[in-house]
């Protein structure tokens, strides 16, 4: 394994690098770090090169002191393709990884090869979910991170009621992760992909890659519908919806998530 600090455009960030074969990028959702793919790197390390990303502002890569566009993170994906010397991978994606993950396609289509994006959205937040982050956001600042009375809701935006009822050590992992976040730094990611989120489904019109479209049967985050639009707008995308998992499907039910990314692969 190596372990990279690589220049972007959106700062220094941390980059794990496994295995080898074709390449996987693999960015995950706010507040969380390339750890959370732990499952999906021991299963596709024996034959692909895994990139497991600290994504801006997040874990081991350099603190945000600015907004940024979702233009700027596929351009970020691209200079991490540079910095580990691969000129195409694949991209899994969660949340905002998985909105990344299709304006990567667009943006870049000579650079991706197939696009799995999970728990996603190709639309513009509304205003209840712009109310709902900035009050997180001032909460989180007056406690210091997300911890105390703010701990629950964080982790009831991550997990299902399956999750909580059935899956104890992800939920540790989720409650874990979210109090590690650097809130100053990671607030300047929450607010470009919330409030400033961009309305993306004319642009994935453009995607020519394949693309798989995962959503989960009780994400609070992201409706079943809102995914489904996402889909619906990306030329002959594929749609699965999970039962009995919420907004983390790759942690909730990483076998499954890593059969469905494994058949998707192999259809190329």
């Amino acid at each position: 394994m190596q372990e990279l600090r690589l220049p972007t455009n959106l700062g220094r960030l941390r980059v794990e690098v496994r295995g080898a074969g074709e390449a996987i990028v693999f960015w995950p959702s706010l507040l969380m770090t390339g750890g959370m793919w732990a499952a999906q790197a021991q299963e596709f390390e024996s034959d692909h090169r895994v990139i497991l990303v600290d994504p801006p502002g997040h874990g081991g890569s350099e603190k945000l002191f600015a907004p940024f566009t979702f233009t700027d993170c596929a351009h970020t994906v691209a200079d991490i393709l540079d910095g580990v010397g691969v000129e195409r991978a694949h991209f899994v994606g969660n949340s905002w990884g998985g909105m990344i993950g299709g304006t990567f396609a667009a943006l870049h289509p000579d650079r991706i090869g197939r696009a799995v994006l999970m728990n996603c959205t190709a639309s513009a937040a509304g205003r209840a979910q712009k109310f709902e982050y900035g009050l997180l956001l001032r909460l989180a600042r007056a406690f210091g991170g997300i911890r105390g009375p703010l701990t629950r809701p964080v982790l009831s935006a991550f997990l299902g009621p399956t999750t909580f009822r059935t899956r104890p050590e992800v939920v540790a992992f989720v409650r874990d992760a979210t109090h590690r976040v650097d809130v100053d730094s990671a607030s300047w990611a929450v607010k470009s992909v919330v409030p400033r989120r961009p309305d993306q489904r004319a642009l994935l019109s453009g995607v020519t890659a394949p693309v798989l479209v995962i959503a989960g049967d009780e994400d609070a985050t992201f409706p079943v519908e809102e995914t489904i639009a996402m889909a619906a707008a990306i030329p002959g995308a594929d749609m699965t919806v999970l039962d009995g998992v919420a907004h983390l499907a790759a942690l909730e039910n990483p076998r499954l998530v890593n059969t469905l990314i494994r058949d998707f692969l192999a259809r190329g």
